[in-house]
């Protein structure tokens, strides 16, 4: 009797004590506290999304994960387990335990430390929401004081609501929809019971709990929740035995964001948006993010690119080339509004981040030669001329040998006409025709039509000597598709804000680059590389389709850069270290598969249609041969575009 005596006065001296040291820092404290009015405007850190112009989601950004949600769709067995693990008494007190203060500052007095926390779940909010982690008396009287506003304030189930969706579950998880689609996977309306146990152990101490890290520990910790909700009756024997059995399955996502799509087209697309929006509110305002990225097409060019990269690295084990490795990579735009459709910018991010659709320099090889052309097109000569391929020898000085280009063939024609040079992709014509135009000037068309890099002022600018990007590439090729006007590409089309509201809207940027005859008098002429020239492997697809073949010296890189009335694609493969791919890895069989794969699939997703034909151009049937022309179809002639001048 004398003992408990005792011990009741020493408790009412506690608690006394306890109670003034309250009063007496009351006034000290109450001074610069947050005000709790804040919260009506406060907007936790959120998740931005992006999404593909099919809405489907393609990647997530954030600085802490989090996903708030309201209390109604919230499981009842993840409520109790939170409030039985961290406050038992949640729905009793008024936002303090007294008691379990006053126990702290006792502890607290002994150890000459602050080691006692005895927070309750609207304590650990205020603490979350207003103060720092400083371990004082000062900041708990001070988190004791907001939580007392805070209980006057909102009801019991706006605090839960709050704290739910504000509490940290560690691997970058804020609130309860973050942690479960981390962890899981799935929604948090989705949970198990044991799914629930497990997230309600993890606040206490994430790190030390994380399934992520000590899957064993993490195990003991729902078990035990599991125990406590058991013998506080809030779930019966057989769910308790149920969810013990339970096994851990884990989906384990880290990382400040992740990317489920097209890595390459979302690394560029982060370049774009911290010009845009900035890093700082991509990871943190929960922005919504449009893009112009066709999903469809992006997994067929990957896949297609999975398959014929297997099938190259075979040829090139055949051929005895050790360790082949080679590179690919490519793009798809839409030829009107400059939407990147697809991209790749190699096999696998994971492995290298450098993306070879935009960063990468290598020489185009002939696929340069369609702006000779588009340049003879412009000054009025027509497709039927005819141009010598013969062997010939160019000049380079006083002292220097001459340059002599070959035919990859190494065969020479003699006349032939510009349509069918093309096709076949005759180096010699080439070379003749840029003298003739002027390398400055064909120059000056490239650049016109978006090529970007630096051009060489010599001849062999002809066979595309030049190193520039695929984009470029494909964003001139363009050009031919789109009846001369030039498309910026561009791969947002608006962003929102976390209301939903727009805060930016992407426009097609466009320009005139040549005249809409001339685009459709080169395009007919690279119809004619796919139906009559080293393109005919396309013609599978059954569509129209316009494109050129590139491939370098010793087999360095194979290209093949095209387009559909609706999409323009370019891909490259190679290998990093410009290296040969191999006897005969020409663009036609390196490269052209892929792009195959990528127009048919594009075309799956268009209505018919055909090339443009302007009132500045008409159809006449020629020998490809000798150029003669005739008003009617007869036998090996071919129909062809004439500007009308």
């Amino acid at each position: 009797m004398n003992r408990r005596f005792a011990l009741t006065v020493i408790a009412v001296v506690v608690i006394g004590t306890a109670a003034g040291l309250m009063a007496g820092l009351f006034f000290g404290t109450t001074r610069d506290l947050p005000q709790i009015e804040a919260l009506k405007s406060f907007k936790p850190s959120s998740v931005s999304r992006v999404y593909s112009r099919e809405g489907a989601l393609l990647a997530e950004f954030y600085a802490e994960k989090r996903d708030p949600v309201p209390l109604a769709i919230v499981p009842t067995h993840l409520q109790n387990a939170i409030i039985n693990t961290e406050d038992r008494n949640f729905y009793d007190h008024n936002g303090v335990d007294l008691k379990g203060i006053a126990r702290a500052i006792v502890k607290d007095i002994i150890a000459r430390n602050f080691v006692e926390g005895a927070s309750t779940i609207t304590q650990q909010l205020a603490k979350t929401l207003f103060l720092t982690r400083e371990k004082s008396i000062d900041r708990k009287l001070k988190e004791a004081m907001l939580a007392f506003q805070l209980e006057r304030r909102y009801t019991k189930k706006e605090i839960l609501e709050l704290y739910l969706n504000q509490i940290y579950f560690g691997s970058g998880a804020y609130g309860v929809e973050s942690a479960a689609n981390i962890y899981f996977d799935k929604g948090v309306s989705e949970l198990t019971l044991a799914e629930c146990a497990l997230l309600a152990g993890l606040p206490k101490s994430p790190s030390r709990y994380s399934p992520l890290v000590s899957p064993e520990k993490a195990i003991r910790r729902r078990n035990l929740v599991l125990k406590l909700l058991h013998d506080r009756h809030r779930i019966t024997t057989p769910a308790f035995k149920a969810a013990l059995a339970e096994p851990l399955a884990l989906a384990g996502k880290r990382g400040r964001g992740r990317v489920l799509e097209a890595p390459y087209f979302i690394d560029y697309l982060k370049g774009e948006l911290a010009g845009i929006v900035g890093l700082d509110r991509l990871y943190r305002d929960g922005l919504t993010i449009r893009t112009t990225l066709d999903l469809s097409l992006q997994r067929a060019g990957e896949a297609s690119m999975a398959k014929n990269m297997a099938r190259l690295e075979a040829r090139m084990k055949k051929h005895r080339i050790k360790n082949p490795a080679p590179q690919c990579a490519f793009v798809a735009m839409d030829v009107q509004s400059g939407g990147i459709l697809a991209m790749a910018g190699g096999r696998e991010f994971k492995k290298s981040h450098f993306n070879r659709a935009t960063q990468a320099k290598r020489q185009p090889g002939s696929s340069f030669k369609a702006f000779i052309y588009g340049l003879a097109v412009e000054k009025g000569i027509d497709q039927n001329r005819l141009i010598l391929d013969s062997p010939v020898s160019f000049s380079m000085g006083r002292g220097k040998k001459p340059w002599q280009p070959k035919n990859f063939s190494k065969t020479y024609s003699g006349e032939i006409t510009l349509r069918k040079a093309l096709a076949l992709s005759k180096n010699i014509p080439a070379v003749r025709l840029a003298d003739s135009l002027g390398v400055a000037n064909v120059a000056a068309f490239a650049r016109r039509l978006g090529i970007t890099s630096p051009l060489s002022n010599n001849l062999s600018l002809a066979l595309g000597t030049s190193e520039t990007t695929l984009m470029d590439l494909t964003r001139a090729y363009a050009v031919f598709a789109n009846q001369g006007i030039k498309s910026e590409p561009m791969a947002i089309t608006r962003i929102e804000n976390r209301d939903g509201r727009v805060i930016w809207e992407g426009r097609p940027s466009h320009a005139v680059a040549i005249s809409r005859e001339d685009a459709a008098v080169v395009t007919d002429m690279l119809a004619a590389v796919v139906t009559e020239g080293t393109g005919k492997r396309a013609l599978r697809v059954g569509k129209p389709l316009a494109g050129k073949t590139g491939t370098t010296d010793n087999y360095r890189d194979a290209l093949f850069l095209g387009f559909s009335p609706y999409v323009a694609a370019g891909v490259w493969v190679g290998n990093d270290n410009y290296t040969t791919l191999g006897r005969i890895e020409t663009g036609a069989r390196a490269a052209l598969p892929i792009w195959t794969d990528l127009m048919e699939t594009a075309w799956k997703n268009s209505p018919p249609a055909r090339f443009d034909r302007p009132d500045g151009v008409t159809l006449r049937h020629m020998d490809p041969n000798t150029g003669r022309i005739t008003s009617e179809p007869a036998k090996g002639n071919v129909p062809a575009l004439f500007k009308t001048h």
